[in-house]
Protein backbone atom coordinates (compact mmCIF):
# COMPACT_ATOMS: atom_id res chain seq x y z
CA UNK A 1 0.00 0.00 0.00
CA UNK A 2 1.22 3.60 -0.16
CA UNK A 3 -0.15 6.65 0.77
CA UNK A 4 0.74 10.35 0.33
CA UNK A 5 0.57 13.40 2.48
CA UNK A 6 0.91 16.35 1.35
CA UNK A 7 1.99 19.02 3.53
CA UNK A 8 3.31 23.07 3.59
CA UNK A 9 5.40 25.46 4.87
CA UNK A 10 3.46 28.36 5.93
CA UNK A 11 4.85 31.66 7.56
CA UNK A 12 4.85 31.35 11.77
CA UNK A 13 1.49 32.67 12.44
CA UNK A 14 2.34 35.92 13.97
CA UNK A 15 4.75 37.15 10.60
CA UNK A 16 2.00 36.19 8.41
CA UNK A 17 1.72 39.23 5.87
CA UNK A 18 0.10 40.74 2.80
CA UNK A 19 1.26 42.45 -0.34
CA UNK A 20 -1.36 45.03 -0.35
CA UNK A 21 -0.23 45.71 -4.29
CA UNK A 22 -0.62 41.77 -5.19
CA UNK A 23 -2.77 40.68 -2.97
CA UNK A 24 -0.06 37.64 -2.56
CA UNK A 25 1.04 36.58 0.52
CA UNK A 26 4.55 37.35 0.82
CA UNK A 27 7.03 34.78 1.80
CA UNK A 28 10.75 35.99 1.44
CA UNK A 29 13.01 36.49 4.11
CA UNK A 30 9.91 35.73 6.66
CA UNK A 31 10.36 32.92 9.46
CA UNK A 32 8.93 29.59 8.51
CA UNK A 33 7.41 26.12 9.47
CA UNK A 34 5.39 22.77 8.80
CA UNK A 35 1.61 24.04 8.83
CA UNK A 36 0.32 22.34 12.41
CA UNK A 37 -2.51 20.56 10.99
CA UNK A 38 -0.28 18.90 8.67
CA UNK A 39 1.67 17.67 11.63
CA UNK A 40 -1.98 15.29 12.05
CA UNK A 41 -1.79 14.24 8.51
CA UNK A 42 1.73 12.50 8.72
CA UNK A 43 1.21 10.80 12.56
CA UNK A 44 -2.29 9.00 10.39
CA UNK A 45 0.00 7.86 7.59
CA UNK A 46 2.90 6.72 9.38
CA UNK A 47 0.77 4.67 12.18
CA UNK A 48 -0.98 3.01 9.03
CA UNK A 49 2.51 2.06 8.28
CA UNK A 50 3.77 1.24 11.72
CA UNK A 51 0.75 -1.18 11.86
CA UNK A 52 0.52 -2.52 8.78
CA UNK A 53 3.55 -4.56 6.82
CA UNK A 54 4.38 -3.42 3.08
CA UNK A 55 2.88 0.09 3.73
CA UNK A 56 5.33 3.18 2.14
CA UNK A 57 4.56 6.90 2.92
CA UNK A 58 5.89 9.89 0.83
CA UNK A 59 5.41 13.28 1.62
CA UNK A 60 4.80 16.15 -1.10
CA UNK A 61 5.07 19.78 -1.08
CA UNK A 62 5.13 22.28 -2.99
CA UNK A 63 7.63 25.50 -2.13
CA UNK A 64 10.42 26.84 -2.64
CA UNK A 65 14.52 25.21 -2.10
CA UNK A 66 13.63 26.34 2.01
CA UNK A 67 10.79 24.09 2.04
CA UNK A 68 13.07 20.73 1.86
CA UNK A 69 13.49 21.38 5.44
CA UNK A 70 9.68 20.54 6.10
CA UNK A 71 10.24 17.51 4.03
CA UNK A 72 13.19 16.22 5.91
CA UNK A 73 11.14 16.62 8.89
CA UNK A 74 8.27 14.55 7.49
CA UNK A 75 11.43 12.13 6.65
CA UNK A 76 12.64 12.14 10.61
CA UNK A 77 8.82 11.16 11.68
CA UNK A 78 9.05 8.25 10.03
CA UNK A 79 7.81 8.73 6.45
CA UNK A 80 10.17 6.75 3.98
CA UNK A 81 10.68 9.33 1.58
CA UNK A 82 9.80 12.96 0.49
CA UNK A 83 9.19 15.18 -3.13
CA UNK A 84 9.67 18.76 -3.62
CA UNK A 85 7.35 20.38 -5.71
CA UNK A 86 9.47 23.39 -6.80
CA UNK A 87 9.49 26.28 -9.49
CA UNK A 88 9.14 30.01 -9.77
CA UNK A 89 6.23 29.57 -12.05
CA UNK A 90 4.50 27.65 -9.17
CA UNK A 91 4.73 31.12 -6.69
CA UNK A 92 1.54 33.18 -6.44
CA UNK A 93 -0.52 30.44 -6.61
CA UNK A 94 -4.17 30.36 -5.23
CA UNK A 95 -5.58 27.04 -3.96
CA UNK A 96 -6.89 25.92 -7.42
CA UNK A 97 -3.43 26.63 -8.77
CA UNK A 98 -1.95 24.58 -6.09
CA UNK A 99 -4.54 21.84 -6.18
CA UNK A 100 -3.53 21.58 -10.09
CA UNK A 101 -0.05 21.09 -9.44
CA UNK A 102 -0.31 18.91 -6.36
CA UNK A 103 -2.30 16.58 -8.18
CA UNK A 104 -0.26 16.45 -11.39
CA UNK A 105 2.62 14.97 -8.67
CA UNK A 106 0.19 12.47 -7.35
CA UNK A 107 -0.57 11.27 -10.43
CA UNK A 108 3.20 11.56 -11.92
CA UNK A 109 4.22 9.42 -9.14
CA UNK A 110 1.19 7.04 -9.16
CA UNK A 111 -0.28 3.99 -7.36
CA UNK A 112 -0.85 5.87 -4.34
CA UNK A 113 -4.05 4.30 -2.76
CA UNK A 114 -5.04 7.12 -0.42
CA UNK A 115 -3.60 10.39 -0.40
CA UNK A 116 -3.57 12.46 3.57
CA UNK A 117 -3.78 16.38 4.14
CA UNK A 118 -4.14 18.42 7.11
CA UNK A 119 -7.86 20.26 6.97
CA UNK A 120 -6.63 23.70 6.41
CA UNK A 121 -3.52 26.00 6.41
CA UNK A 122 -2.75 28.45 8.77
CA UNK A 123 -2.05 31.17 6.08
CA UNK A 124 -4.80 30.97 4.56
CA UNK A 125 -7.55 28.65 6.19
CA UNK A 126 -9.58 27.91 3.24
CA UNK A 127 -9.42 24.02 3.60
CA UNK A 128 -9.88 23.99 -0.49
CA UNK A 129 -7.08 22.15 -1.30
CA UNK A 130 -7.61 18.35 -0.33
CA UNK A 131 -11.14 18.32 -1.97
CA UNK A 132 -9.99 20.68 -4.94
CA UNK A 133 -7.07 17.74 -5.53
CA UNK A 134 -9.67 14.81 -5.25
CA UNK A 135 -11.66 16.22 -7.67
CA UNK A 136 -9.07 16.46 -10.29
CA UNK A 137 -7.86 13.48 -9.07
CA UNK A 138 -11.28 12.14 -9.85
CA UNK A 139 -11.56 10.08 -6.38
CA UNK A 140 -13.47 10.65 -3.26
CA UNK A 141 -12.36 13.06 -0.48
CA UNK A 142 -13.49 12.70 2.81
CA UNK A 143 -12.86 15.97 4.64
CA UNK A 144 -12.52 16.92 8.72
CA UNK A 145 -11.79 13.05 9.34
CA UNK A 146 -11.35 12.59 13.08
CA UNK A 147 -10.67 9.24 13.08
CA UNK A 148 -9.63 5.83 11.08
CA UNK A 149 -11.91 2.97 12.14
CA UNK A 150 -10.98 0.30 9.14
CA UNK A 151 -8.32 0.19 6.57
CA UNK A 152 -8.24 -2.25 3.64
CA UNK A 153 -6.39 -2.44 0.37
CA UNK A 154 -9.81 -1.23 -1.38
CA UNK A 155 -11.81 0.36 1.32
CA UNK A 156 -11.56 2.81 4.51
CA UNK A 157 -14.26 3.92 6.88
CA UNK A 158 -13.38 6.98 8.63
CA UNK A 159 -15.48 8.90 11.17
CA UNK A 160 -16.15 12.56 10.30
CA UNK A 161 -16.70 15.43 12.59
CA UNK A 162 -19.43 17.24 11.44
CA UNK A 163 -21.97 20.03 13.74
CA UNK A 164 -23.12 18.73 16.45
CA UNK A 165 -20.95 15.36 16.48
CA UNK A 166 -19.83 12.48 14.13
CA UNK A 167 -20.76 10.25 11.44
CA UNK A 168 -19.25 7.08 10.31
CA UNK A 169 -18.60 7.24 6.56
CA UNK A 170 -17.25 4.51 4.00
CA UNK A 171 -15.50 4.98 0.71
CA UNK A 172 -13.41 2.85 -1.60
CA UNK A 173 -9.67 3.49 -2.53
CA UNK A 174 -8.49 5.41 -3.84
CA UNK A 175 -9.21 8.51 -1.60
CA UNK A 176 -7.94 11.81 -0.47
CA UNK A 177 -8.39 12.43 3.46
CA UNK A 178 -7.95 15.63 5.33
CA UNK A 179 -8.12 15.18 9.40
CA UNK A 180 -8.51 17.19 11.67
CA UNK A 181 -6.06 17.38 14.84
CA UNK A 182 -8.58 15.17 16.81
CA UNK A 183 -7.65 12.01 14.96
CA UNK A 184 -4.03 11.68 16.84
CA UNK A 185 -1.44 13.57 19.15
CA UNK A 186 1.74 14.28 16.33
CA UNK A 187 4.96 12.07 18.26
CA UNK A 188 8.10 14.43 18.25
CA UNK A 189 11.05 12.67 15.95
CA UNK A 190 13.95 11.20 17.73
CA UNK A 191 17.82 11.32 16.95
CA UNK A 192 17.41 8.22 15.16
CA UNK A 193 15.10 9.54 12.96
CA UNK A 194 17.04 12.75 12.38
CA UNK A 195 20.17 10.81 11.43
CA UNK A 196 18.34 8.88 8.44
CA UNK A 197 16.73 12.39 7.64
CA UNK A 198 20.19 13.84 7.14
CA UNK A 199 20.85 11.84 4.31
CA UNK A 200 18.19 11.61 2.57
CA UNK A 201 17.15 12.28 -0.99
CA UNK A 202 14.76 14.68 -1.77
CA UNK A 203 14.14 15.14 -5.99
CA UNK A 204 12.77 18.17 -7.29
CA UNK A 205 9.89 18.54 -9.84
CA UNK A 206 9.36 21.57 -11.80
CA UNK A 207 6.54 22.58 -14.03
CA UNK A 208 8.15 20.74 -17.19
CA UNK A 209 8.93 17.48 -15.13
CA UNK A 210 5.30 17.56 -14.09
CA UNK A 211 3.67 18.07 -17.81
CA UNK A 212 2.50 21.03 -16.41
CA UNK A 213 1.53 24.28 -18.47
CA UNK A 214 2.22 27.98 -17.77
CA UNK A 215 -1.35 29.09 -17.81
CA UNK A 216 -2.75 26.85 -15.12
CA UNK A 217 0.06 26.97 -12.40
CA UNK A 218 1.38 30.31 -10.04
CA UNK A 219 -0.22 33.53 -10.42
CA UNK A 220 -0.98 33.08 -14.38
CA UNK A 221 -3.02 30.02 -13.43
CA UNK A 222 -5.07 31.39 -10.50
CA UNK A 223 -8.44 32.61 -10.34
CA UNK A 224 -8.41 34.04 -7.22
CA UNK A 225 -7.90 37.50 -7.01
CA UNK A 226 -7.53 39.93 -3.91
CA UNK A 227 -8.82 43.23 -4.63
CA UNK A 228 -8.14 45.23 -1.48
CA UNK A 229 -5.90 44.42 1.30
CA UNK A 230 -7.16 45.77 4.91
CA UNK A 231 -5.24 45.37 8.28
CA UNK A 232 -7.70 46.03 11.53
CA UNK A 233 -6.75 48.96 13.59
CA UNK A 234 -7.30 48.33 17.48
CA UNK A 235 -8.34 50.89 18.95
CA UNK A 236 -9.74 51.52 22.82
CA UNK A 237 -11.37 54.49 23.91
CA UNK A 238 -13.27 54.83 27.26
CA UNK A 239 -14.11 56.96 30.15
CA UNK A 240 -13.18 56.81 33.82
CA UNK A 241 -15.83 56.42 36.50
CA UNK A 242 -13.71 56.85 40.33
CA UNK A 243 -15.59 55.98 42.95
CA UNK A 244 -16.45 58.84 44.76
CA UNK A 245 -17.48 58.79 48.47
CA UNK A 246 -21.05 58.90 46.97
CA UNK A 247 -21.46 55.29 46.05
CA UNK A 248 -24.46 56.00 44.79
CA UNK A 249 -24.43 59.07 42.72
CA UNK A 250 -21.18 57.31 40.98
CA UNK A 251 -23.86 54.21 39.94
CA UNK A 252 -26.21 56.98 38.33
CA UNK A 253 -23.37 58.52 36.56
CA UNK A 254 -21.88 55.11 35.16
CA UNK A 255 -26.02 54.07 34.61
CA UNK A 256 -26.38 57.42 32.65
CA UNK A 257 -23.73 57.06 29.91
CA UNK A 258 -24.67 53.03 29.38
CA UNK A 259 -28.26 54.50 28.59
CA UNK A 260 -27.07 57.42 26.78
CA UNK A 261 -24.78 54.56 24.88
CA UNK A 262 -27.91 52.92 23.97
CA UNK A 263 -25.86 49.96 26.04
CA UNK A 264 -29.24 49.28 28.15
CA UNK A 265 -32.90 49.79 27.81
CA UNK A 266 -35.43 50.73 29.97
CA UNK A 267 -36.03 47.27 31.16
CA UNK A 268 -32.13 46.51 31.86
CA UNK A 269 -31.31 49.94 33.22
CA UNK A 270 -29.19 49.92 36.39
Amino acid sequence: MKLAVLIKQVPAVDTVRINEATGVMEREGVESELNPPDLHALEAAIRIKEENSGVKVTAITMGPAQARKILLGAIAMGCDDAVLLSDRKFAGADTLATARTLAAAVDKLGGFDAVFSGERATDGETGQVAPAVAELLGVPALTYVSGIKRLTPNRVVVERAIEGGHESIASPLPAVLSVTKEINRPRLTTLGGKLRAKGADIPVYDAASLGLDDSGIGFKGSPTRVSKVMYPKVTRTGEKFFMAEDAEGTIKALSSFLSDNAFLTEETSL
